[in-house]
C-alpha cells in the first residue's frame, strides 16, 4: 500500500510540474525553434512546447487580444517595444538572443540576370518583387527602410508584392512567381536549390531578435527556463546551424 501511495505521490508531483508552454515566434524562427523545442522537451519530461509562428506584428495583435501565450520571440526590437509599452511583458524577462541579415533572393531561372544591388531591382527585367508588409512584418520594414534610403521605394512601388510574412516571400521566389524577394539570410538557407541568394542588403543597424515572457503567464518558471535555454550554449548552437548569429 505504501509503495502505491509513493507512486501516486510521484505521479502527482510530475503533473504539478508539467506544463503546456505556448511560444509565439516570428516566422523566420520556424526551423530553429522547432529543433530547440524538441531538445527542450526531451530534457524536461512532462513539459510540452506548443509553437505558434506568424509575422511579429500578427503575434503582437494575438497577444493584445488575449491569446494565451507564455513566451514571445520577434524578429525586431520595434514589435517588442510595443509589447513592453502595452505592459504585456513580464518585468526583466526581455533578452536579445540572435541577430540576422537582410538579403535578396531570386529564382534559379533568373540567376543568369541576377541583380547585384538594390539599384538593379529597378531594371525592366525585374517585374515583381516580394516584400513583407511593412505594417506588420519586420523584414518588410527593413526592406522599405533600405529602399527609401537608396531613393528606390517609390520607383519600385509598381513592382512590389506585399506578403503576410517572410516565408510567403520566400515561397513566391521558390515558385518563380516573383523575380526577387527580400528575406533574412537564415531563410535563404531553407530552400537550397530553389532560391539563390543574390546579395546582402546593407542596413544601418543589425537585425536583432528579442525574446520575453508574457505577463500573467500561468507557467512563469517554465517560460523563464525556456528563454534561458534559447540563450544557452546549446540553444545558440542550434540557432547558428540555422543561419543566425549571436546577439
Amino acid at each position: 500500500m505504501r509503495v502505491v501511495f509513493c507512486l501516486l505521490a510521484a505521479l502527482f508531483s510530475v503533473q504539478l510540474h508539467a506544463a503546456d508552454l505556448t511560444v509565439s515566434a516570428a516566422s523566420s524562427l520556424t526551423e530553429s525553434f522547432r529543433e530547440i523545442a524538441a531538445v527542450y522537451q526531451n530534457e524536461r519530461p512532462g513539459t510540452k512546447v506548443d509553437l505558434n509562428f506568424a509575422a511579429s506584428g500578427v503575434l503582437l495583435q494575438q497577444i493584445t487580444r488575449g491569446a494565451p501565450v507564455d513566451v514571445l520571440a520577434t524578429a525586431d526590437m520595434q514589435t517588442m517595444d510595443l509589447a513592453d509599452a502595452r505592459h504585456l511583458l513580464m518585468p526583466a524577462s526581455r533578452q536579445t538572443f540572435a541577430t540576422n541579415r537582410l538579403v535578396v533572393v531570386v529564382p534559379p531561372a533568373t540567376a543568369a540576370a541576377m541583380p547585384a544591388d538594390l539599384a538593379a531591382l529597378a531594371a525592366k527585367k525585374i517585374q515583381r518583387v516580394a516584400i513583407g508588409n511593412p505594417d506588420s512584418v519586420p523584414v518588410g520594414r527593413y526592406a522599405q527602410q533600405a529602399l527609401k534610403e537608396a531613393g528606390l521605394w517609390q520607383q519600385l512601388s509598381d513592382k512590389v508584392l506585399l506578403t503576410q510574412n517572410v516565408r510567403q516571400s520566400l515561397d513566391y521566389v521558390a515558385r518563380g512567381e516573383v523575380d526577387a524577394g527580400f528575406v533574412y539570410a537564415s531563410d535563404a538557407r531553407v530552400m537550397p536549390g530553389r532560391v539563390i541568394r543574390a546579395f546582402e542588403v546593407p542596413l544601418r543597424a543589425p537585425i536583432r531578435y528579442p525574446i520575453a515572457a508574457i505577463s500573467g503567464s500561468r507557467h512563469e518558471r517554465d517560460a523563464l527556463d525556456f528563454i534561458a535555454f534559447v540563450r544557452s550554449a546549446r540553444g545558440q548552437a542550434i540557432l547558428k546551424r540555422h543561419g543566425f548569429s549571436a546577439p
